[in-house]
């Protein structure tokens, strides 16, 4: 009876435990998840025939690498080995490292498995663990460092479940999405959310941008895992999240198949992706410049210059002309028409609708490769073997004009070991200004003498010391 009467005289009102719920949902966490009903009323079926079927293509990926302990400046000192008995082969200790990702199986036949770049970048040996426990050796087919994506191979694959995919173009802003990954190597994790938004770019996450942005819960070891629909088909491959304060705040990046399948085709078909250019560079339209070339409209992209003898010059293009769309598919920023001509193979035509004078007009390209007129980096310096170089054409990148373009970095290489990756532009060695690759040559005095190097990677400028 005691308790009972305690119980009752502590009660709270039922206006006090309403504001009190009120609170509580305002100031918690809030994740898109799946209605419980329909607008009709009718119970929404379960996500487990689904996950049934499409999760076992859905793998989880440890990569091992061995990495070189930092050597001591003094073991490079003769004297010093001299005085202590060093012999001169003794290298630094290497010590092995072990990550985790997941993987997405594409092809059940062959065994091909896509995933991030980053997932399996430097991995010295990769292990691939089924659904059903099975775990398998695969090996690296092909990296594409611009939009971060991989394939591996299955060895010895049997009995495999591969996933279908869908064209992510059909996907609209809240569409309901389901994340299926391996999160802190926890094993495969799914969660749910919405389409939060489409073709996300300038994040300066990869070279090439048009993520899927979404609230179903993404967090590290998700990475190379699959973003499906409700019908279990791959929309994206999960990439990035955006984590100010180091946890999941619903804002996670996925690769919309509509770019990895591209990627994906010519990974395994060349072992690498060959992109193509039309030979412009560009920037947003903004309001200014709209009423500057009396154009009405408020999104495009315009022409700031033709590169000579490119495919946009023997297409007609010119400088001043605003690109409204690509192919029928409109284009709002450069980063969309660099996408899409990024994604294009080489000698594919393309219709670009422009503006010119306010006069609308459709012009076919045919895009052109790139040359591959390089030389190797050894040629200049012992500590740049493994780089491809060449000179930097006017036009060919946005944010540079003038240097040395790493063309390809081997991986495991001198120059790949000293941080220098496909697509920096070297435009400064030991203090001197190169633009060119006899201005690097020149600049380096010795080939055996370590250099200081200033590179620009996507707009960032910083230093490298290669030796």
């Amino acid at each position: 009876m005691f308790e009972k009467t305690l119980s009752m005289k502590n009660k709270p009102s039922l206006s006090l435990v309403c504001v009190l719920m009120l609170l509580y949902l305002a100031f918690s966490p809030v994740h898109a998840a799946l209605p419980a009903v329909t607008a009709e009323g009718d119970a929404l079926p379960s996500l487990a025939p689904m996950l049934e079927k499409t999760s076992p293509a859905v793998v989880n990926i440890a990569i091992e690498t061995r990495v070189r302990a930092a050597r001591n400046p003094l073991m490079d000192d003769p004297f010093f080995r001299r005085f202590f008995n060093i012999p001169e082969q003794q290298r630094p200790a290497e010590r092995r490292a072990v990550s985790a990702g997941s993987g997405v199986i594409v092809d059940a036949r062959q065994g091909y498995v896509l995933t991030n770049a980053h997932v399996v970048k430097n991995a010295d040996n990769i292990e691939v663990t089924l659904t059903d426990g099975r775990e398998l050796s695969a090996e690296l087919v092909g990296v594409d460092d611009e939009v971060d994506l991989a394939v591996l191979k299955l060895e010895d694959a049997e009995r495999l479940t591969q996933i279908a995919i869908a064209d992510s173009t059909g996907l609209r802003v809240g569409d309901f999405v389901v994340a299926i990954g391996n999160p802190f190597g926890l094993g495969q994790t799914v969660t749910s959310g919405i389409v939060s938004a489409l073709g996300r770019t300038g994040l300066g996450i990869e070279g090439y941008e048009s993520f899927i942005q979404t609230d179903a819960s993404i967090n590290p070891g998700n990475s190379g895992g699959a973003l499906v629909n409700l019908n279990g088909e791959l929309v994206g491959i999960n990439t990035a999240i955006l984590a100010p304060a180091g946890g999941n705040v619903g804002i996670g990046f996925a690769i919309p198949t509509e770019m990895a399948e591209n990627v994906m085709q010519q990974l395994i078909e060349h072992g690498e992706v060959r992109r193509g250019m039309l030979g412009v560079t560009i920037q947003d339209l903004t309001a200014e410049l709209a009423e500057a070339f009396g154009v009405e409209r408020q999104r495009g992209v315009v022409i700031t210059q033709v590169v000579e003898d490119s495919a946009a010059e023997k297409a007609g293009l010119k400088s001043g002309d605003v690109v409204t769309a690509v192919d029928g598919r409109p284009v709002n920023r450069a980063a969309d028409l660099r996408n899409k001509v990024g994604m294009a193979p080489v000698g594919e035509k393309v219709t670009l609708s422009i503006l010119r004078e306010g006069n609308k007009r459709n012009i076919t390209a045919v895009i052109s490769e790139l040359s591959r007129e390089t030389a190797g980096g050894e040629v200049v310096s012992k500590f740049l073997e493994g780089a491809n170089l060449r000179d930097l054409r006017k036009g060919e990148l946005q944010h540079a004009d003038t240097g040395v373009l790493v063309d390809e970095v081997e991986r495991g290489s001198p120059a790949w070991r000293a941080g220098l990756r496909k697509g920096d532009v070297i435009i400064n060695v030991n203090r001197q200004d190169v633009e060119t690759m006899d201005g690097l040559r020149k600049a380096v005095d010795d080939k055996e003498a370590a250099l200081l190097l200033r590179v620009n990677r996507n707009g960032g400028v910083f230093f490298v010391v290669v030796r």
